[in-house]
């Protein structure tokens, strides 16, 4: 029956990677994406400051409509209300840069001493305020006593507020990630937070970018939650971006080698991934070479593999005349759970269990609330003398 279960998760990743593993990214898009660009680069100051403003105002995000277009309206009563949690919008700037940085910070009410922080990784062409909404993380975070901090990406950096995860500074520890990982240290500076028990969680660039700070400052963060995240320290530049987007890489497991040399970490790199079957964006590829990533992360020869599972869940209807299938697979050290992937059954590109009125945002299992979950189990492995 395990056997059997394994190939199950095996089959719904090769289903949907087979057919695409020899269309190489075209051409014509990238001159696309290139005038694109160009032509927001030069709109991106004048939009920057509305943005800024809109970003501190307490208006709520942006909501589609059946015509496609978007329009402000007021939250929805999965959130956390305003007498459980304390908002507040900040920018950080560097130390002795130019560099800075918007952020929102969701703090419970009353606030204690010792609060463990989840770090939020907005995705392309979202901001704060559309991924805390979307994620309903902020509600879930106050229910269990997480503090949760959303950094937002500048137009002026990139003009669809992607994260730049792909660059050669990023993988480093440098650019978009150390401005991130700056923000947080002076969160920690200035609020109660627990420094043993900070974790980070994205979607898509957000979780490539995620799972970058994890990698690079091990002694910061201590756990990862990955959403349709692309594998990671593969590629160096958009179009190499793209290509793994798609196609994945060969490279993987030697890019977590090389991590585990340039940036020894003292104990485990938990993580909990998530990826859907019908992800265009971010082929399920990606998902099963980030698994091999962390199990080299995490040495796996010390982990045991549990029976993998599978869980239905949605309704049935016309076009799907059966339930779909959650399959997990889960990686214990001792009895203490490291890694668990989670592939969803006709999940697109998009956050599960999300609220499905904003963009990126699928009906699904709850991954905020998986991801609270994962997270209250761990918490920073003191360095070994």
């Amino acid at each position: 029956m395990q056997q059997l279960l394994w190939l199950s998760q095996e089959k719904l990743l090769a289903d949907t990677t087979v057919k695409q593993s020899h269309r190489p990214p075209g051409v014509i898009l990238m001159k696309k994406l290139s005038r694109l660009w160009l032509s927001a680069m030069k709109k991106a100051g004048k939009v920057q400051r509305k943005q800024f403003l809109d970003f501190l105002s307490p208006a709520s995000p942006r909501r589609k409509t059946s015509s496609g277009r978007t329009t402000k309206s007021a939250p929805r009563a999965a959130s956390a209300s305003a007498s459980e949690v304390t908002v507040t919008a900040g920018v950080h700037h560097v130390p002795a840069t130019t560099h800075s940085l918007q952020y929102r910070l969701c703090l419970p009410k009353p606030t204690p001493s010792g609060l463990p922080l989840i770090v939020m990784l907005h995705g392309c062409q979202q901001n704060a305020a559309d991924f805390a909404q979307g994620t309903r993380m902020n509600a879930h975070a106050a229910k269990h006593g997480f503090a949760v901090l959303y950094p937002e990406q500048s137009l002026r950096a990139h003009p669809h507020r992607c994260w730049r995860w792909y660059a050669q500074d990023a993988q480093k520890g440098e650019g978009d990630v150390a401005l991130v990982a700056s923000l947080i240290q002076e969160i920690l500076e200035t609020h109660p937070i627990d420094p043993q028990r900070v974790y980070v969680c994205g979607i898509s660039a957000g979780a490539a970018l995620a799972h970058l700070l994890a990698l690079t400052h091990p002694e910061l963060i201590a756990a990862v939650a990955l959403h349709a995240a692309p594998v990671s320290g593969v590629s160096s530049s958009a179009a190499g971006a793209y290509s793994v987007m798609q196609h994945g890489s060969l490279r993987a497991s030697a890019a977590a080698r090389r991590a585990l040399t340039r940036f020894p970490r003292t104990g485990a790199l938990p993580a909990i991934l998530f990826g859907g079957t019908d992800d265009k964006i971010v082929r399920p590829i990606n998902q099963r070479q980030l698994l091999e990533q962390f199990l080299l992360l995490n040495h796996a020869q010390g982990l045991t593999e549990q029976p993998a599972r599978e869980t239905p869940y949605g309704r049935t209807s016309k076009k799907h005349p059966r339930r779909r299938i959650v399959a997990t697979r889960d990686y214990l050290r001792g009895r203490k759970l490291i890694i668990r992937s989670v592939l969803i059954e006709g999940l697109g590109h998009a956050w599960s269990g999300g609220d499905t009125t904003l963009s990126y945002n699928a009906t699904g299992p709850d991954a905020s609330r998986l991801v609270v979950d994962f997270f209250s189990r761990h918490r920073l492995e003191p360095a070994t003398k």
